[in-house]
């Protein structure tokens, strides 16, 4: 299954809002449809967006101004800005070029996971593994496998695999909602836990390592990921459990020297008083939402992209 791709001219992606309870592709023809499925997470993931944000660029069709909104829909996430402006370098040579350029993207894409699959289970000694992950890192967050969750994948066809706890990600639920779906999908024995028993659970001695993906790693290797992902690196250190980051060479910004200059994406507060249109919190209340956390580098024991093992 892909989570996007080109299909007769428009772009087609699984609506992510819509799952686990309903499975759609829907088929996008603007750039601000396009926009409109980023900000409401129809399509979320870092190197999913960046496939997205190239085949925005050729809807767009020239269209400057449409490029630079695509561009800043979503700002943590490095992928997104790169691909378009990667793919809008195309533009001076025709639409076809532009298409085969985010065609290229998608397919290096799919290659990278593969490869970061392979690289991930390597790494990893032992059998009888247990994993703890946040967020959705799998095929939905790219178009095909996953990054961390694509090692899991490996793990488990290689008959390695024994359990994957998988935090519920609050405040919209994607390891509840998605990463369970995906998990049972591949058939991988699973659990899923609320966040704040993650680190519990790390203390307890239950978990082999932790498996997260980025949406930017800087210069020194500070890593923005899914909010709770810090929580996680430190039970993590404090437990002696390896902390793995797991993203594709084009999720590494050279241009940031440290985390301290990645923007996090605040999305307001209704995501948090509210969970799937039902009230939780008095009306009036109000919220912080910052939708990533940066875990320091000193913290990481090494990230895995699909030509290297960095240890930070």
């Amino acid at each position: 299954m892909r989570t996007i791709d080109w299909v007769d001219g428009a772009i087609e992606l699984v609506d992510q809002t819509l799952l686990p309870d309903e499975f759609t592709m829907l088929r996008i023809t603007t750039v601000d449809g396009l926009i409109d499925a980023i900000r409401r997470l129809a399509v979320r993931g870092a190197p999913a967006l960046g496939v997205a944000g190239a085949f925005g660029v050729v809807l767009a069709d020239g269209d400057t101004e449409a490029i630079a909104r695509l561009r800043a829909a979503r700002p943590t996430a490095v992928n997104l800005a790169r691909a378009v402006d990667q793919t809008a370098a195309c533009l001076p040579l025709g639409r076809a070029a532009v298409l085969a350029c985010a065609e290229r993207i998608r397919d290096e894409d799919i290659a990278a996971c593969l490869a970061m699959g392979e690289r991930g289970a390597d790494l990893l000694e032992g059998d009888s593994l247990r994993i703890m992950t946040i967020c959705n890192t799998g095929g939905l967050a790219t178009v095909e496998r996953g990054t961390a969750l694509g090692v899991v994948q490996t793990l488990h066809e290689r008959g390695r695999l024994a359990e994957v706890l998988a935090l519920e990600t609050r405040p919209l639920l994607q390891g509840a909602r998605l990463t369970t779906w995906e998990l049972a999908r591949m058939g991988a024995p699973h659990r899923l836990i609320a966040d704040s028993a993650g680190p519990y659970l790390l203390a307890r001695g239950g978990v082999d390592a932790v498996l997260i993906g980025a949406d930017r790693i800087a210069a020194n290797g500070d890593t923005a990921n899914k909010i709770g992902s810090y929580a996680l690196a430190l039970g993590a250190a404090r437990a002696g459990v390896p902390f793995i980051v797991v993203a594709p060479e084009t999720t590494i910004d050279a241009a940031t020297p440290s985390g301290d200059l990645i923007e996090i994406e605040d999305r307001g507060e209704e995501e948090i008083v509210t969970i799937r249109g039902v009230r939780l919190a008095p009306k009036g209340t109000q919220a912080a939402n910052p939708a990533f956390d940066v875990t320091p580098h000193d913290l990481i024991t090494a990230i895995v992209t699909d030509q290297r093992v960095i240890r930070p």
